[in-house]
């Protein structure tokens, strides 16, 4: 048996030969990884699976969440009018964000809107990548960014259904919605996120859509609400929620999906994508602790109806600061949003006597414009060429003013054109008595006791007593 010496010289040879064997797979493996690192167009995989996966949590929260949030909130006889509008959406914007609203919105084009060299994805290859949002940044496919913004695309024309439900032609509705993509939606994305948006220039932040998809909806909605008129019997007959379960379960599915809207908007599985993943959950149950306990003291119980609009709120509020305010902030975010939210719902409306149906302008216009500016008063991380919170927020404020303004005035112009186009905006009044299901679907969501369609014996849910929620939908103005 050979000595310690020998055994130690044995060891030390049997080394030298392994190291010698894989000497060329190292090599190899470096020369790989380097040049990996040094290609321009490498695609980082676990980046794009992240960005995947959320681009199926955005559309999960048109079709059902906000499907089922905004068709619980409607009359029993206009469920699948609203169920049919988001799908449609879901449908219509899909194809004509690919024809020309990409292009719009992200092509190179001006300060105010893109230009038309990626109409029809025209250049976009497979080899084709964008940069995300990482330090240092990497490279995910271009396909895959296309689709995870078209998800944002198809959701933002949606939130305006809150607004118009009960009474608006679907014709109209399906014209309306792929006029004001290209007109509303492209622009004031492509002013905020694209490379040479003259409000992104500016150093505003707006992570995932403060100003691009809440605001821009909910001010063109409060314009759409003026121009439609109030649905018949507004403010003397009941218009309560038909499906309070439908709406608690669309919430839950829109703070669901809501992970991919913000977390997502990293476009990677990054720090950055972990804080704002943090932050909307955080802001969202802030926003719903607050929201039942005001209702608690105001009118004398919490609702469910009132935590479900809550959660939205809080989404709402923390999606543009999400990835720039700490956990702390988060908190401060969602707790003003209620404050404001639930005094435009409880006191704005009744008082301006707008028709805002689902309170597509108090949740998602205020809450957003809120979200906004909160933004700037709680970054810890300021935008480029910010040097003080006070700086970033007089930026905020330049860009939600010129949202507030051209959003509703672009709406404002479409519909006019519209209504001289189709002669009305409305299905007439005995359509709308009847109820948009049958009226302009020819369906019914449900079958009555006597075994015909229709709503039948279907009896309206009364209003709670001390009032379920400041809504239209809830309760009379």
């Amino acid at each position: 048996m050979p000595g310690p010496s020998k055994r130690l010289l044995i060891a030390k040879q049997a080394l030298l030969a392994s190291l010698a064997l894989l000497a060329p797979f190292l090599f190899v493996a470096s020369a790989f990884a380097e040049d990996a690192a040094a290609k321009p167009g490498a695609i980082d995989t676990g980046d794009t699976a992240w960005v995947l996966a959320a681009t199926a949590l955005v559309l999960l929260m048109t079709v059902p969440g906000l499907a089922l949030f905004y068709g619980g909130l409607v009359r029993a006889k206009n469920v699948l009018n609203v169920l049919m509008q988001c799908f449609i959406a879901a449908g219509v914007i899909g194809v004509v964000w690919i024809l020309v609203g990409y292009s719009l919105a992200f092509g190179e084009g001006s300060a105010f809107v893109g230009d038309f060299s990626k109409v029809a994805l025209s250049g976009v290859t497979l080899d084709s990548v964008w940069a995300n949002l990482a330090t240092p940044p990497r490279n995910i496919p271009e396909y895959v960014f296309i689709m995870f913004q078209a998800m944002f695309a198809i959701i933002t024309p949606a939130l305006i259904i809150g607004a118009v439900a009960e009474r608006m032609r679907f014709s109209v509705f399906i014209a309306f919605i792929t006029i004001w993509l290209l007109v509303v939606y492209c622009p004031i994305a492509h002013m905020v996120w694209g490379s040479n948006g003259w409000i992104a220039k500016a150093g505003a932040i707006d992570f995932a859509g403060g100003m691009v998809v809440h605001m821009s909806s909910g001010f063109s909605g409060l314009m759409a609400a003026l121009l439609l008129g109030k649905r018949q019997g507004f403010g003397r007959e009941p218009m309560p929620p038909h499906s309070l379960p439908f709406c608690v379960t669309g919430a839950g599915l829109l703070w669901f999906g809501w992970f991919g809207f913000n977390a997502g908007s990293a476009l990677s599985a990054s720090p950055l994508a972990s804080l704002a993943f943090l932050n909307t959950s955080t802001a969202t149950s802030t926003a719903v602790i607050t929201w039942a306990a005001i209702e608690w003291l105001h009118r004398g119980k919490p609702t469910a109806l009132g935590i479900a609009t809550a959660a939205v709120a809080g989404l709402v509020a923390i999606t543009p600061a999400c990835g720039n305010v700490s956990p702390m902030g988060s908190m401060a975010v969602g707790f003003g949003v209620c404050i404001v939210c639930y005094c435009a719902l409880t006191f704005l409306k009744p008082a301006a006597g707008y028709d805002d149906a689902l309170d597509c302008f108090g949740v998602h216009g205020v809450g957003g414009m809120w979200g906004a500016i909160a933004s700037g008063l709680f970054a810890a991380t300021l935008g480029s060429g910010i040097e003080s919170n006070a700086q970033q927020v007089v930026v905020q404020l330049k860009g939600v003013a010129f949202t507030a303004i051209y959003a509703p005035l672009a709406t404002l112009v479409i519909l006019t054109v519209l209504k001289a186009v189709f002669g009305s905006l409305r299905v007439d009044e005995d359509a709308e008595e009847a109820g948009l299901d049958l009226s302009e679907h020819s369906e019914a969501a449900y079958v009555s006791v006597g075994g015909g369609f229709g709503e039948g014996t279907l009896v309206e849910r009364p209003p709670q007593a001390g009032g379920a929620h400041p809504a239209g939908a809830a309760r009379p103005a």
